[in-house]
């Protein structure tokens, strides 16, 4: 089953967008109403911060997991080897560096507004056999939240000197319950379809990549599926080698909130910070 193209705001946006998810896990949605002026100055701004030496007075807090992620600093659950990328970490009360604007407040508000009323769509849609089975509805469980995050992501030009193997993002799955992505500034993400092949993601300007995660798959017992996916290196020749950047809102709950027997949402995302190379 491809990934679906998804229309906003029509009579069958909630049944299209549920249909791709149980399906791959993974929907594209277009017509939405996020402002292509706002998410291309704010790609300007991180463009610059990423290029700047002070990036390094922003350096991460290990606690609250907030601020610049240095070149490296992370791995897919599994492996060892780092992804070839950086990033900075924006919650609601984070500080922003002085070369960033109110625009990425903005982003996150904005996109946090649309992923609420996506996450209701998709319980709406969601069989009562599988919400019965929710600890609490999904609104509930993001509503306020101060776990939500916006990555903002840098993958350098590769210089082809690369160590064999790295790529810009190996293959996971992502964490939270869903994730909303507007298109990055360049191709490259994948995802993997039921018979194990990987399929190009559709990305274009102006439109928003929406996917399950973990914790959506866990608070449903896998009705929805968090599907693998990965940010590939273009190979030489066949595509820009430059600067890539994306901004993936990761829709995360409360910490309390119950996902299932075992776990959390607080629990969970400190097993996967551990596995991800991000605490010690």
């Amino acid at each position: 089953m491809d990934v679906l193209r998804v229309a906003y705001g029509t009579g069958d946006t909630g049944e299209r967008l549920v249909s791709s998810l149980t399906g791959t896990g993974f929907a594209v949605l277009t017509g939405h109403p996020i402002s292509p002026e706002l998410v291309r100055e704010t790609y300007g701004e991180w463009e610059r911060f990423f290029a700047s030496p002070s990036k390094l007075e922003h350096t991460f807090d290990p606690k609250r997991q907030d601020g610049y992620f240095p070149f490296r600093s992370e791995n897919a659950k599994g492996r060892t080897q780092k992804d070839l990328k950086e990033f900075f970490h924006y919650y609601p009360d984070t500080r922003l560096p002085g070369e960033v604007s109110e625009r990425t407040r903005e982003l996150y508000d904005a996109l946090g507004a649309l992923a609420g009323e996506l996450l209701g769509l998709i319980e709406k849609h969601t069989p009562g056999s599988v919400r019965s089975g929710l600890s609490m509805p999904l609104r509930e469980m993001i509503d306020g939240s101060p776990k939500t995050l916006l990555r903002i992501l840098h993958y350098p030009p590769l210089t082809g000197d690369e160590e064999p193997g790295a790529v810009r993002a190996a293959a996971h799955e992502d964490i939270n319950l869903i994730t909303l992505l507007v298109a990055a500034t360049a191709p490259g993400l994948q995802v993997r379809d039921t018979g194990g092949a990987w399929r190009d993601v559709p990305a274009d300007p102006g439109s928003i990549v929406i996917n399950s995660g973990d914790m959506l798959q866990m608070a449903t017992d896998g009705h929805y599926r968090s599907t693998s996916h990965r940010v590939v290196n273009p190979a030489p020749g066949e595509g820009p080698t430059g600067a890539r950047l994306s901004m993936p809102l990761f829709l995360h709950p409360w910490p309390e909130v119950r996902l299932s027997d075992r776990h959390t949402a607080g629990s969970y995302l400190e097993e996967r910070l551990l596995e991800i190379g991000l605490k010690s």
